[in-house]
């Protein structure tokens, strides 16, 4: 098997998974939904096309570098001849935050999908139309680690002010898919967001379980001490 690696960074990034109505929320690190969706974009595809199996059988996981910090947004429409007002919408984004996102699968579809990472067909999205990717998106070259080996190796993305703010060692939590392999007694939940569907009439999506984990690296630009200036740094 081959894995493919992607930095995530926008100065705004929104994955959700469980948005009704009028509030639009956000998880705390990309969805499985949301980086096929990319992919799929990328390749061209249409929402009301058919998701091939290959696609929704890719291994996936996801590194929070950067966590980023919450934020809100209230937004008011009107109808076209501006006499109704729609009611209040709130959405909420992920600013500053940065992603280490890994998929895994036969060696030819993974160098298909980073040849159309590369050259996308459709605009690039971090999980809504108002966060578009920044480059660089790909990181480095497909491998044959194995998924978690990558996501626990792979270098700290961070951006460098907000290393300055950090510890000499973090804590960097990993959320991938359940692998074969995996011993018992590790953390799991059940998320709904496996896209089956992604036509506007009928969206589907079905279910995975998720593996909590975690890896530790080292932070030579890390504080010793209380600096309360850092944050003011810039990249």
């Amino acid at each position: 098997m081959t894995v493919l690696l992607m930095r995530l960074a926008a100065p705004l990034q929104s994955w959700g998974v469980a948005s009704r109505f009028a509030r639009r929320e956000t998880q705390q690190y990309p969805s499985k939904s949301g980086i096929l969706g990319l992919i799929a974009a990328a390749q061209g595809r249409r929402r009301t096309d058919p998701i091939e199996e290959a696609l929704q059988g890719l291994a996936f996981g996801v590194r929070i570098d950067q966590p980023g910090r919450l934020v809100r947004d209230f937004q008011v429409a009107l109808s076209i001849d501006k006499k109704q007002q729609f009611p209040l919408s709130q959405r909420y984004y992920l600013a500053d935050a940065v992603f280490l996102a890994a998929v895994e699968g036969e060696q030819q579809l993974i160098d298909g999908i980073r040849e159309a990472l590369r050259r996308p067909e459709f605009p690039l999205y971090l999980g809504r139309r108002s966060c578009p990717v920044t480059e660089p998106l790909i990181v480095g070259e497909p491998s044959q680690q194995a998924l978690g080996e990558a996501l626990h190796e792979t270098h700290w993305q961070a951006a460098c002010w907000y290393r300055h703010t950090q510890h000499t060692r973090v804590r960097l939590p990993i959320y991938r898919d359940l692998l074969d392999d995996d011993p018992e007694g590790q953390l799991r939940e059940r998320v709904r967001d496996l896209p089956l569907s992604f036509d506007p009439v009928r969206r589907e999506y079905g279910w995975r379980t998720v593996v909590e984990d975690f890896t530790t690296v080292t932070n030579p630009d890390g504080r010793t001490g209380h600096q309360p200036l850092a944050a003011l740094g810039g990249e």
